[in-house]
């Protein structure tokens, strides 16, 4: 538990207390939010003539705040929502429901912007050579009682009792260009959803990634794509009108049951000068989605639209798909 990875000498009747203050801490205002676990590190590998360098941030609760390669930025990070990171949101398309009424955040909140510090809260930072694990208390995108497309905020605390956990990896299987992306996300138990929308990864780019593209894994195509915006279910690529830099995202667990259409999503921002894409897994239930963990597995792959195409193609050789 992450209790004990702080604390291990605790006893279980201690480690339940102490998980109980971490849980009440939902109820705090947002200006108490301290966390005490540092958030900057840097992890790194090499890929072809650059290295891929990943940086996290105290400033986003260990939040993907930078992605360099060859030169290159690849994450455009503004405020606390336009990273390399991940989210989640509940019950959308039910009455007065929208994807950011009830939508716990990894980096923090709207109410952050581009502030010095995150509502969200790290439990948890190790870093060592091309390999980074974090833990976060995900902040909710919306205070209570703020809107979003008219939609009011159903959520009650600035600071959710939802928990992710990612672990990264630079280079995989004599890949390297390809970063192992894996994330668990946890939803408390005294919560009640009948749809929970798992947005495992998201990546904002600069605009110059103007080129939205799909992998085709029966033909090993990459094709262009629309610009949507939306889901739907091949990889995407984004990638610089010349092929010098591309981002693309896989995962074996792609297609969701019940969702067979969709999964990868590519949206452009034009007013805001950035581009985004996103893997997404869905999960419903009548009567209510089960508590406790729920694990997603992807492999982002950075480098030259060649480079990151041939990585898709070896990728769907290598990782069995469900």
């Amino acid at each position: 538990m992450i209790i004990r990875e702080h604390f291990p000498k605790l006893t279980v009747v201690a480690e339940l207390l102490l998980s109980a203050l971490l849980w009440d801490s939902g109820n705090a205002a947002a200006d108490d939010f301290k966390s005490t676990v540092a958030g900057d590190s840097v992890i790194r590998g090499k890929a072809g003539p650059s290295e891929i360098v990943i940086t996290t941030t105290s400033r986003l609760a260990g939040a993907i705040h930078s992605l360099t390669w060859n030169g290159k930025e690849f994450i455009d990070s503004f405020d606390h929502g336009r990273q390399l990171q991940s989210a989640c949101s509940f019950d959308l398309g039910q009455p007065g429901f929208h994807a950011e009424c009830f939508n716990p955040t990894e980096a923090g909140s709207r109410n952050d912007g581009r502030g010095d510090c995150s509502t969200s809260q790290l439990l948890k930072l190790v870093s060592q050579g091309s390999e980074l694990k974090t833990t976060t208390q995900m902040a909710f995108w919306l205070q209570p009682g703020q809107k979003s497309s008219g939609k009011t905020a159903k959520n009650r605390t600035p600071l959710s009792r939802h928990l992710v956990s990612k672990h990264v990896r630079i280079g995989y299987k004599g890949l390297p260009h390809v970063i192992e992306y894996n994330v668990t996300f946890k939803v408390p138990m005294e919560e009640h959803h009948t749809l929970a929308q798992f947005e495992a990864i998201t990546g904002y780019m600069p605009a110059q990634f103007s080129s939205f593209l799909r992998f085709d894994p029966k033909s090993g195509k990459l094709m262009m794509l629309s610009d949507g915006p939306g889901e739907q279910r091949f990889p995407v690529v984004l990638s610089t009108p010349g092929g010098k830099y591309a981002m693309g995202v896989f995962s074996p667990q792609q297609p969701a049951q019940g969702f067979e259409h969709a999964g990868y999503g590519r949206f452009r921002f034009a007013a805001a000068k950035v581009v985004k894409w996103n893997c997404v897994f869905r999960v419903r239930d009548a009567t209510t989605v089960k508590p406790g963990e729920y694990h997603y597995r992807m492999f982002v792959v950075v480098g030259t639209r060649n480079d990151v195409w041939q990585s898709l193609i070896s990728l769907h050789r290598q990782v069995p798909t469900k």
